[in-house]
Formats: C-alpha cells, structure tokens, sequence
C-alpha cells in the first residue's frame, strides 16, 4: 500500500474551464523524497496544497496509510509545511518560532525544551537560539521554519518551493542541509520547485508537471536519459530540438528526414511512435528530434561522416566548458540555434564565429518523438 495515493484527483477553480490540476493519480512511498517539478501554472503547487487541506479537492480521492484525507481538516493530518516565504513569528526568538507546534500541542515543557534543543541542533542553529528573525540571513531563517516544521515530529513535510527567494549560493547550500535532513531524519517529503537542478539534486523521485498532469514520474537519472517527450527533454535540462518525419526504421532507431533537408539517425524514444512504426501509416509520420548540448560532437566541415552542416554563431566560455551556439543550414524556420557543450580543451581548431562546422552524435544519443 502506498503511503499516499492521488486517485484520478482534479482542481478546477471557480469560472476557470481549465482544471489546475487534471485528473493526477500518485503514488508516494513512505520515507521518499518526491519532487513536484514544472513550470508556473502546472499545477505543482496546487496538488501540494490539496495534500496539506489548504485546498479542496473538486473530484478523486487522496488517501494517507489508505484512509481517504480529502475531507479532513488541514490542522488534524499532522503535516509539516514549509514556504517560501518562512512565515516566521517576528515577535518570537528561533527556540519560541520551533516550540510554537509543541505548545499548540500542549505538550509537556520539560518535553518542548528537549525537542527544540534537538531541533536547533539538527540545523546548527544552537547559538541562535534567543536571536528574532530579523536578526537572521534568509538562509537561517530558512532552516528555522525546517526546525519547526520537523519539531513535532510528522508523518509528512510539504515544502512549497522554500528556497526560491534566496540567492544562488545559499540556495546550493541549502538544498545540501535539507538532503541532509531528509537522510538523517527518514520523514517523507514532498517538494515543489521549478528548478529543475534542484529537483536532480534533492529527490528520489520527480514528477513533472504540465497543463495539470503529470507527464512522467522517475527517478531523475532517468528523466535526463530518457524523457518521455519532448516537454520533459525540454524542461529537464539543456536541449536541442529538430522537427522531421519518419523516412524509414529497423529496430530501435528511425532514420529522421529534417524539415529543412538533410536525414539523420534517432533512437525510437517514445512508446507512441513505436506503435505507429508497427503500422501501415508509419511513413512520413511527423517527429520532433531531441539531443543534449553535451552529446554533440563537432567536427571540420570537411569530414565526412554522418553529421549535420552547421555555422558556428558564437563560442562562449563559461568556466568549466565552452558553449558553442551553431545554426543548421536547414534547420526549419522555427527551429532555434543549436547548442554543443564543449570541454575546456574541446573547442575544434578554427571554430570561431562564422566558421562552417558539422554536429555530430551517435543514434542512441538522439530521441525521436
């Protein structure tokens, strides 16, 4: 049995003919940490709402432990939640914010000091105990709503994108203590963000969002390796994008007639065209070609094996690689530029702005969808 379970759960708002939320079915397990990962308005957040009781459900079920939650109070599923925006006591010092749910719990004082005291070392913030919020940078503030919300030891933590208003570093740091936590303490969490580095960094599993359903749910590896459409090879780190039709197959791979002239080799990457392949109509079917920058290999214009012309727009230097941008001599008007992404001392002889250059990639590195 699932720790939680959505069953066919929709959210459709008041003079609004779009559900927020369309139909979703999720299972989570009991100690996972699972990411709720898409862009504004997909409805990541409102399905965490609907778990926490912020929001109702308009139909389906959702079940924790296999008991229908839907209609129970967001103050009696003993849930913890985290926001962005820490929704902190100001009034309070940080030992008073974290004892606040054990007081509300009327637990015994001798029992409050105890866990606060547990708490505050959990997140190394045992010096800044008697110190008010705003005497505190937004990283610390941070962990304190973490504190409070692990304090009174739920069954659940909820956290709406929490560290959206911090800068990059803090960020980075932060997304590293709540892995931390998440280890150390074993309580399951469900996370929303729409940053997908921070969902490769946190999660065991993500579940990407988009126009209200979930278009696949894995683990991060293999969203990156092997996305189930375009949108998810899209949303889910760098990606370059071609549109074709099917000219031929055999096997796992399709031979891809671009729009703007020219073929190339892709792996068969989504159940749909594979069906359709094993059909009478499968010819000239239309595809999008998917690859990652970092899969491209650049070669002299000269070379000749299989590989796409293209003119090299610029070459950027970003520290740890060169981003090469390049457009493909028949790339179809809405294509945009391609992207390579290069090592250090991987930038071909001569490849500078305006220089002719062919892309290069083995089959399986590229998806046709």
């Amino acid at each position: 049995m699932a720790f939680i379970a959505f069953d066919n759960v929709t959210k459709l708002y008041p003079g609004s003919a779009q559900p927020a939320v369309d139909r979703v079915s999720l299972e989570i397990r009991q100690g996972e940490f699972l990411t709720l990962l898409g862009p504004s308005g997909s409805g990541k957040t409102t399905s965490l709402m609907m778990l926490a009781g912020f929001e109702g459900v308009t139909s389906g079920t959702i079940r924790l432990e296999g008991q229908p939650i839907e209609r129970l109070p967001a103050h009696h599923r003993n849930m913890g939640v985290v926001f962005q925006s820490y929704s902190l006591f100001p009034h309070l010092s940080v030992a008073e914010n974290i004892a606040f749910p054990l007081k509300v719990r009327k637990l015994a004082a001798t029992e409050i000091a105890a866990r606060v005291e547990r708490a505050l070392d959990r997140v190394h913030l045992r010096d800044f105990a008697g110190r008010r919020p705003n005497q505190l940078s937004g990283g610390q503030q941070q962990r304190v709503a973490l504190a409070r919300a692990l304090v009174f030891e739920p069954r659940l933590v909820l956290m709406d994108e929490p560290l959206a208003a911090l800068d990059k570093r803090l960020r980075e740091e932060m997304q590293l203590e709540i892995r931390r936590l998440h280890r150390e303490v074993g309580v399951t969490m469900v996370y929303v963000t729409h940053d997908q580095s921070e969902a490769m960094t946190l999660s065991d599993r993500v579940a990407v969002f988009n126009q209200g359903r979930i278009e696949q749910l894995d683990v991060p590896s293999a969203l990156y390796d092997a996305p189930a459409n375009p949108f998810v090879a899209g949303f889910l780190g760098d990606n370059n994008r071609a549109t074709g039709t099917v000219a031929g197959h055999a096997g796992a791979t399709v031979q891809v007639a671009l729009a703007g002239g020219g073929s190339v080799v892709a792996a068969r990457a989504s159940t749909a065209l594979a069906a359709a392949l094993e059909s009478a109509g499968a010819a000239r079917r239309d595809v999008t070609l998917c690859i990652r920058p970092e899969r491209l290999r650049v070669l002299a214009e000269a070379d000749q094996a299989p590989s796409i012309a293209a003119t090299v727009v610029d070459l950027i230097h970003q520290g740890d690689h060169w981003r090469m941008i390049a457009r493909l001599d028949h790339a179809a008007a809405d294509v945009a530029a391609w992207h390579v992404k290069l090592p250090p001392g991987g930038v071909l002889a001569g490849a500078r702005p305006g220089a002719r250059v062919r892309l290069a990639f083995s089959a399986e590195d590229a998806w046709a969808f």
